[in-house]
């Protein structure tokens, strides 16, 4: 009778040690294979106690196979949990192995469940009484070789991960090396008691095998709660508050059976009472959500005063890290929101930065980490509680030398950018929810902490532009006033080069004339047409002259229009004239018809000669031969337009829109005139501006051009009598 009340409570501890594992809000595979150990460990010691205290042989046979399975199941919880707990399952994923394992050993759960007879037939597929089993020799070896192969894992397992993986805390060291050792013990001494001698047939030593293993449940579960992976005090709430749920539900259950069934039923059918059951079920499934709730308010206010709610602490981090850009603003307010929420004695941030100068912000007065003991913490790829550490590690004394309880790591890319150091809890300590919360808050820290730092180097890109800028600026106005100073030298230079070049010029024009007259003497054909060549170039040497004074003058504001009576029919008329022997030697005609009225216009006579000569000369040069330059002077409204139109080599249309800018020379026209100076069609557009004219022009490459102008009539006619009708 005693060793059956020792195996109930031992059944019972591993069931509540199982119910605060799963209940926990830990690491889902390392709850789910301790709970498993737990449970089997219980289902294993209320099996055991069932078979050696109660007489009925079909319960004694149900009693014997259920703890054969949960031993087996109990091996394999025990396997699972070591291999995740070493860390082992960072190699192959837990669930590929749970799922792997569990088809494993199918065949021999199914063994459990099937009768044999001495002659190897299967007799049944349900659990017998012992008297009707026979253990065959082969299955029995394949459960043994089971149960040992997962024994010799776990124990592998615990030993690897202490000898072979780095365990920097000497405390945890000491620990796997106390499961390894209780493990190398209890289930060596297990499997005697509770699989060799039952192979014997000795069955009354069998209890010896819970009492054995309860300890290695409890001190894993001890250590699960030592290094924070589950926080046993939330487990502890949940578990109270679905038992507290699940109390006040069957009594109000039971309340409200017993005054309908009794008080206002009477003696009623059955089947009104099963419908009132069901009604009350539906009633009961509908309340107990509220009733949870109400349980949840109550255990939290007695058990977590300083609880938090990390919805509201995840929306007020995410507003404050979206509504700032300044990196320092950012960090301050982030570790007031994470002091204020966690309850961190002090809170405050370490950032690398590019400049070789870490920054450091937190909460007021928090302290300062220097840049060496921060490279010490090296390449931390994890949150770090102080207190895990040895007492004699050299990094734990130099984080509380800081007050630092918790470092987090802010990670990027795979390297480390800074870290998120906390102080102290203010009331108790911090929970491995703590530690969750801060990890997922980790990612978004480090997303708003580089881009406040990109615009914070941005601002300072923008500021020390703003410096070269300005002294860019400075010395580009003081080379442009030289250059300034140069144009207006160079202008004046221009000018009196001109002036002085018009004087001999005219001397040689007016000598040319003279012998081309016979003034100095009878010359023959072939001397007069040298001369005439000779005047046509002093001409040219003129015209060239002139456009330079009036680049000049147009720098300088001394280009004047200078309006007189101008019959523009007869200008034209005389320019075709002077440049048809020119037309001739290049083998193209010149068409031109003065108009029979055309009205008398006041214009600087000078300056639209000048224009009407330049756009014929240049259609004269770029014209094809044995082709026509079409002139013509007309009038249409209120505009008198001339246009010259020719077939040459015309102007590229990409070109275009630069023609009419000061010394700009078309691609194809350099290459077939190399000599020209680029400002005719310059001064030409200068010209009729000053008439309050426009520029005709149009052309395609290959096929010829026209140019002209148009003059407005009504502002520029000499009487009223002039004017063109509307």
């Amino acid at each position: 009778m005693l060793v059956g009340i020792i195996l109930g409570l031992i059944s019972a501890t591993s069931f509540v040690l199982a119910l605060l594992t799963i209940t926990a809000p830990s690491r889902l595979l390392l709850k789910v294979s301790f709970g498993l150990f737990a449970v089997s460990m219980g289902i294993w010691a209320a099996g055991v106690g069932a078979f050696l205290t109660i007489d009925q042989d079909f319960i004694a046979g149900v009693a014997v196979h259920t703890y054969y399975l949960a031993a087996l199941f109990l091996i394999f919880g025990l396997f699972l949990f070591t291999y995740i707990y070493s860390g082992m399952g960072t190699r192959i994923p837990s669930r590929h192995l749970f799922v792997v394992s569990a088809v494993s050993f199918l065949p021999i759960l199914a063994m459990g469940f099937i009768v044999i007879t001495p002659g190897g037939f299967i007799e049944s597929i349900y659990p017998a009484p012992l008297a009707d089993v026979d253990l065959v020799a082969s299955t029995y070896s394949v459960y043994t070789g089971v149960f040992v192969v997962y024994a010799l894992a776990s124990l592998a397992f615990l030993t690897k991960a202490l000898y072979v993986r780095r365990v920097a805390n000497r405390k945890m060291k000491v620990q796997r090396r106390w499961m390894a050792a209780t493990i190398a013990i209890t289930l060596p001494l297990a499997s005697v008691f509770n699989l060799f001698l039952p192979l014997m047939g000795i069955y009354s030593l069998i209890a010896v095998g819970p009492m054995l293993v309860l300890p290695v449940v409890a001190m894993f579960f001890y250590l699960m709660i030592r290094h924070s992976l589950f926080d046993v005090k939330l487990a502890i709430v949940r578990t109270a508050t679905y038992v507290l749920s699940l109390i006040t539900l069957a009594i109000i259950y039971m309340g409200l059976a017993f005054v309908v069934s009794n008080m206002l039923l009477g003696r009623s059918g059955s089947n009104t009472q099963n419908l009132i059951g069901v009604v009350l079920a539906l009633l009961l499934a509908f309340i107990f959500q509220p009733i949870k709730q109400f349980f949840d308010r109550v255990t939290n206010k007695l058990f977590y005063r300083d609880k938090y709610s990390v919805d509201e602490f995840f929306a007020k981090l995410n507003r404050t890290l979206t509504t700032n850009n300044n990196l320092r603003h950012l960090l301050e307010r982030s570790a007031n929101i994470i002091s204020d929420n966690l309850k961190a004695e002090q809170v405050f941030f370490f950032v690398y930065n590019d400049d070789d100068k870490p920054i450091s912000a937190g909460t007021k007065g928090h302290k300062v980490l220097p840049k060496a003991d921060a490279q010490d913490l090296g390449d931390l790829d994890k949150v770090l509680v102080t207190e895990t550490l040895d007492d004699d590690d050299s990094l734990r004394r130099m984080l509380a030398s800081h007050g630092v309880a918790m470092v987090v790591p802010l990670r990027q890319d795979g390297s480390v950018t800074g870290y998120l150091c906390l102080g102290d809890h203010l009331s108790s300590k911090y929970t491995s929810g703590d530690v969750s919360v801060l990890t997922s808050a980790a990612d978004e820290l480090v997303i708003a902490i580089q881009n406040a730092l990109a615009v914070q180097e941005i601002k300072e890109l923008n500021s020390s532009l703003q410096q070269r800028i300005d002294a860019a600026t400075k010395e580009l106005r003081a080379s442009n006033a030289q250059l300034q100073r140069l144009d207006e030298a160079k202008d004046e230079f221009v000018s009196m080069a001109s002036h002085q070049l018009r004087t001999p010029l005219t001397s040689v024009k007016g000598y040319i004339s003279m012998l081309a007259d016979g003034d100095a003497g009878k010359i023959t054909p072939r001397q007069k047409t040298l001369l005439k060549e000779a005047f046509t170039s002093s001409e040219r040497m003129v015209q060239l002259i002139n456009d330079f004074l009036n680049v000049s003058r147009l720098r300088t504001g001394k280009f004047v229009i200078e309006q007189t009576k101008v019959e523009l029919g007869e200008l034209v008329l005389e320019q075709v004239e002077s440049l048809k022997p020119t037309a001739k030697t290049r083998d193209l005609k010149l068409s031109f018809r003065t108009p029979a009225k055309f009205p008398s216009l006041m214009l600087d006579a000078a300056k639209i000669r000048q224009v009407v000569m330049n756009f014929i000369d240049n259609s004269l040069y770029y014209a094809k031969p044995n082709t026509e330059v079409k002139i013509k002077l007309s009038q249409k409204g209120k505009n008198v337009e001339f246009t010259v139109t020719d077939h040459g080599i015309g102007v590229p249309e990409a070109e275009q829109r630069r023609l009419f800018n000061k010394f700009f020379r078309a691609s194809n026209a350099r290459k077939q005139r190399p000599d020209g100076t680029g400002v005719g069609l310059f001064l030409a557009k200068k010209v009729i501006d000053a008439h309050d004219g426009e520029i005709i022009f149009k052309s395609q490459e290959g096929k010829g051009s026209t140019f002209g102008f148009s003059l407005p009539v009504e502002k520029l006619v000499t009487d009223d009598s002039n004017k063109l009708d509307n």
